[in-house]
């Protein structure tokens, strides 16, 4: 199991959580910069996806600072609840929606993907952006996401991705493993942080074999769109029971 700090002796889901807290000031500075801004685009196709089925309620999980809880304002819902297990990002992700006065449309808590503190078919869609592949255990997070969506509702996941095409692949590579460590240590207090990135999108399960750990959960419709070269994927599926 890859994990931000070595030598710790945490689980992986108190390291994820200590690894926010730390980056939390610098987050999304980092995010702008690494990612040349496409990010923002890959958020806005994501949210697309869900607005034929007009949920009413969502939730994000692995919500941050807040953009994919803001980019799905456009849907007009009800409510929106994002949980995190990091208390740095929570904190700014609050201020944030303050600023934007979304505080009466988007909750924010602290929650853990793995045991959502919601009962069993609470919401009509659920989002993760960049989150899954800081499970600590996949398939249970996979699961306990399914168990609060309501019948017919939609989970979109958009997750960093291993591109298979040259020179794409190596450009990837390249940049990932000495680029964004680089910057990651330039910028942010915590150096480990842009170096558990490549590392665990290198062992995240992407493609068809998250596709077969999403239906072996139970979900349907399950399909991947592929994002600016691979570099990201959004998988969509829905529960139909």
């Amino acid at each position: 199991m890859v994990t931000p700090y070595k030598n710790s002796t945490g689980s992986k889901k108190e390291q994820v959580a200590e690894m926010f807290d730390n980056i939390a000031p610098k987050y999304d500075f980092l995010n702008q910069l690494l990612s040349l801004g496409i990010h923002k685009s890959w958020r806005r196709k994501a949210i697309q996806l869900l607005k034929e089925y007009h949920p009413k309620t969502i939730l994000d999980i692995a919500i941050g600072t807040g953009d994919f809880a803001i980019e799905a304002m456009k849907l007009n819902p009800e409510k929106v609840v994002g949980v995190d297990i990091s208390e740095g990002m929570l904190k700014l992700g609050v201020e944030k929606i303050n600023k934007l006065g979304l505080q009466h449309k988007i909750e924010l808590k602290s929650g853990d993907s793995e045991n959502l503190p919601f009962p069993d078919h609470s919401f009509d869609a659920v989002t993760v952006g960049f989150g899954v592949r800081n499970f600590e255990n996949l398939e249970k997070g996979i699961k306990d996401i399914y168990r609060v969506l309501n019948a017919n509702g939609t989970l979109v996941i958009l997750e960093f991705s291993k591109p298979k095409a040259f020179p794409i692949k190596s450009i990837y590579n390249f940049y990932f493993k000495f680029i964004t460590p680089s910057i990651g240590k330039l910028f942010s207090r915590d150096s480990s942080a842009y170096t558990y990135l490549p590392e665990s999108v290198n062992s995240f399960p992407d493609g068809l074999d998250f596709i077969n750990i999403l239906n072996r959960a139970g979900f349907k419709e399950t399909k991947a769109i592929s994002l600016t070269f691979g570099i990201a994927t959004i998988y969509f599926c829905k529960k139909t029971q």
